[in-house]
């Protein structure tokens, strides 16, 4: 008995030009390539899309989304404020690594600019907003905290080392800097 093949959501497309562009960078994020990727037509594609730029849409909201959550997650955590920072540049040093595509792309792509600017824009906030609260005021402890971390995920591609253990360091450093 022959099974009938599943049926893709958006969702499947979304996820598979995520995994696509980690991959392959943004060349593969077209209707043809991701179609063959999926065992598909492009009919499939068209049924989800209007087309290619409401693909590259629905890519960003969903990366935006994701990061969005994960900062807030993290910023609620429960614990003291120092916990709270630390597991929060953790956090971000975790996600860095798929951030990595988002930033490749955003160099050639204005949405995508635009949207890691709005989500690097949150995370410093929320960055600057623990520091204050455990009495650094500084903001650009921030930018070092979030740039650590992508330097991190940068360095992680090349060598396999605990990223999340590294920014904690770098988060105890800080902190006894007050």
């Amino acid at each position: 008995m022959t099974r009938a093949p599943k049926r893709l959501t958006r969702d499947d497309w979304l996820t598979a030009g995520l995994s696509a562009l980690r991959t392959h960078g943004p060349e593969a994020l077209k209707a043809e390539p991701l179609a063959r990727t999926m065992g598909t037509t492009k009919g499939s594609f068209y049924w989800h899309f209007e087309d290619v730029p409401a693909f590259h849409r629905g890519l960003l909201e969903l990366w935006e989304k994701t990061a969005q959550t994960a900062l807030s997650q993290a910023q609620a955590g429960s614990g003291t404020a120092t916990s709270r920072l630390r597991h929060t540049a953790q956090t971000l040093a975790d996600q860095a690594g798929a951030d990595a595509a988002i930033r490749a792309w955003a160099r050639g792509h204005d949405g995508a600019a635009e949207t890691l600017a709005r989500v690097d824009a949150a995370r410093l906030d929320c960055l600057h907003a623990l520091l204050s609260e455990v009495g650094i005021s500084n903001p650009e402890m921030a930018r070092i905290i979030l740039a650590s971390g992508i330097g991190m995920a940068q360095l992680g591609e090349i060598h396999d080392h605990d990223n999340t253990g590294a920014i904690g360091s770098l988060v105890d450093l800080v902190l006894a800097l007050r």
